[in-house]
């Protein structure tokens, strides 16, 4: 995958950010209950009176610079998820471009959709080797100062998401601890289905692109 073009790499990670979005809405208009973070996003979107996208942007803005003063690196899709994922998902849900459902098997069947088409995205974007999101990146961060476990980084990060949420009028439903309990189990399920082996993935980072121009353009003076 690091010897694809970089034409290549942009066109797929912009492919799996606009698919994650298409996902994300997919579970909330299965109105079945929020997923973790988006039950934040909520919350402060009724607060502050924005949309969901706006606040989804806001608080991978956020997570970016705690992220980066923690130590971990941030690459073009790591900025660029952090983004489009918010505008994609204003432009799916002001539009009506995906349906809401009422009845409970539609809904489910649609939520239940909704996270495969996640784990697919998140094959795309990953693979595009550009960064992380900004919320794959601060649990990386987290874990390696604390020393603890993937797992019990990503709990505390989305239950305390998860109760701000709430408590700032965001939405909990049987589809919250669903999603909660399976996203995981699809986005590895999408992964076997597509043979992708995310330990083959070699990032690269805005750090490597500065590097790599102050020696194009030093070589260039001589």
């Amino acid at each position: 995958m690091s010897s694809a073009s970089p034409i290549y790499k942009f066109i797929r990670l912009f492919f799996g950010l606009f698919l994650y979005s298409v996902g994300i809405v997919m579970t909330i208009n299965a109105n079945l209950g929020l997923a973790p973070w988006d039950v934040f996003h909520k919350g402060l979107s009724t607060t502050f009176g924005i949309t969901m996208g706006q606040a989804s942007i806001a608080v991978g803005f956020m997570i970016v610079i705690i992220a980066f003063f923690l130590g971990e690196r941030i690459g073009w899709g790591t900025v660029f998820n952090m983004y489009f994922i918010g505008y994609f998902i204003d432009i799916l849900m002001l539009n009506n471009l995906i349906p809401i459902f009422d009845s409970f098997i539609p809904s489910l069947i649609m939520m239940l959709g909704g996270m495969f088409v996640i784990g697919c995205a998140t094959v795309a974007y990953i693979g595009a080797e550009l960064g992380s999101g900004p919320r794959d990146g601060l649990m990386i961060a987290l874990t390696k100062r604390t020393n603890k476990s993937v797992r019990f980084i990503r709990n505390t990060i989305e239950i305390c998401a998860l109760s701000i949420g709430y408590l700032l009028g965001g939405t909990l439903g049987i589809g919250t601890v669903i999603m909660s309990l399976c996203i995981g189990y699809f986005v590895q399920f999408a992964f076997k289905l597509l043979k992708f082996d995310v330990t083959k993935i070699h990032h690269r980072y805005i750090d490597e692109d500065i590097i790599f121009l102050k020696k194009r353009f030093a070589t260039s003076e001589k």
